[in-house]
């Protein structure tokens, strides 16, 4: 027995020994497998996001000038017309011969200014021979300038008569689209009654509002971008030109007008608008993707791979989100190797197997080592986050 136990104990030692040798086939203990990928460098443009309304910058209600029946049409309904078109005719033979009768009274009353003027000057020759009584003389200067009167009053319905026979051709006043028209061929047609609305389409403009405390970031010449959604994946440049000089007191908002060009007629008054407006640039910012990032009792935390198959806890400031990833203004370099997957269950010292999204191995990187062709993002926040009007697209922060 005595002699069994001295075996054992000698077996025991020999064991021992061997597992602390550095055998190079010693087993190891097996790393969590994990997935990193590279921090890399962005370029951030940050935004302000606001709500508007697409206008035209021309519209206007044509009323008739002229009341009668309207006797031709001469653009149809959701055409284009050019300022100085006309549109619609309201009784314009009437309206001719109501000229060519004011003519005949102005004609009438400078003939009857003339026999008048004739008959004047008879008498004023014989008043001076004392041959016709100065009573004679002042009725004749009397009826002369009563001739006078009448010929300044017909001149005047001639120039009402000329107007009406222009006003009988309603033009438009501007380029524009015949939106609507309100009367047909045989209406009769009141004085000031609607006739047709006319839209000019290009340019067309955005109104919206901005925040007070974004009032001071917009100037009239900035370029905007807008968006509607009729056509999602397309952005109209757009460029400020009307600045309110004063903040609403009602809503606190400053409002805001950009001309947009239309040349093809794909944006219309009425649309929804979301516009953003480019206030700031940053380069080199570092983002890792938001998987990447877990909540601890202490805050943000993330996992980087470390030299000897670690994982290395940090705790990370967090900034703007943008396309699924997010800043981290501290606590992780561009160049290093982010854990994005498999971090739930690690803790700062875990023995891990790192391996690329592609699935080969990882290696540890070098902060500040960053691809020299970084992919940049832009400004622009997630396209299903609701933007208030006149406010920056919230930077999201982890709690």
């Amino acid at each position: 027995m005595t002699a069994l136990r001295r075996a054992s104990s000698i077996a025991f030692v020999a064991v021992a020994a061997w597992s602390c040798s550095g055998d190079p086939e010693t087993p190891e203990l097996a790393g969590t497998p994990v997935f990193a990928q590279r921090v890399e460098a962005h370029r951030i443009v940050e935004q302000i996001q606001a709500t508007g309304e697409l206008r035209a910058v021309d519209e206007a209600s044509v009323a008739a000038e002229v009341e009668g029946r309207i006797t031709a049409l001469r653009v149809r309904e959701g055409a284009p017309a050019k300022a100085g078109e006309v549109v619609l005719e309201i009784d314009r033979e009437r309206r001719e011969l109501e000229l060519a009768n004011e003519r005949a009274m102005v004609a009438g009353a400078r003939s009857e200014i003339a026999q008048e003027n004739r008959e004047y000057e008879r008498l004023r020759t014989l008043r001076e021979r004392n041959a016709a009584s100065q009573a004679q003389l002042d009725a004749a200067r009397t009826r002369l300038r009563t001739a006078r009167a009448r010929l300044s009053a017909a001149e005047a319905q001639l120039g009402l008569a000329e107007l009406a026979l222009r006003n009988a051709s309603v033009a438009a006043p501007f380029d524009g689209l015949l939106a609507k028209r309100f009367v047909s061929v045989g209406d009769h047609v009141s004085l000031a009654e609607p006739l047709f609305d006319l839209v000019a389409l290009d340019p067309i403009e955005v109104e919206f509002h901005l925040a007070e405390r974004d009032s001071a970031r917009v100037e009239v010449g900035d370029t905007v971008e807008v968006r509607v959604a009729p056509h999602p994946d397309v952005v109209f440049p757009a460029e400020v030109y009307v600045v309110s000089p004063r903040i609403d007191p009602a809503t606190r908002t400053l409002r805001v007008l950009a001309r947009v060009e239309n040349a093809e007629r794909r944006l219309r008054p009425g649309l929804f608008a979301r516009v953003e407006i480019g206030v700031a640039v940053r380069e080199g910012v570092a983002m890792i993707p938001e998987q990447a990032v877990l909540q601890r009792s202490d805050g943000s935390v993330a996992f980087v791979v470390s030299e000897g198959g670690r994982a290395e806890r940090r705790n990370v400031t967090l900034g703007v989100f943008r396309d699924g990833l997010v800043e981290v203004a501290s606590g992780i370099a561009v160049g290093e190797q982010v854990i994005v997957r498999g971090s739930s269950q690690l803790v700062d010292g875990s023995i891990i197997d790192p391996r690329n999204l592609d699935g080969t191995p990882a290696t540890p990187a070098v902060a500040g080592a960053a691809e020299p062709h970084a992919p940049a993002v832009t400004g622009r926040a997630e396209p299903d986050a609701p933007a208030v009007a006149g406010e920056v697209a919230p930077a999201r922060s982890i709690p």
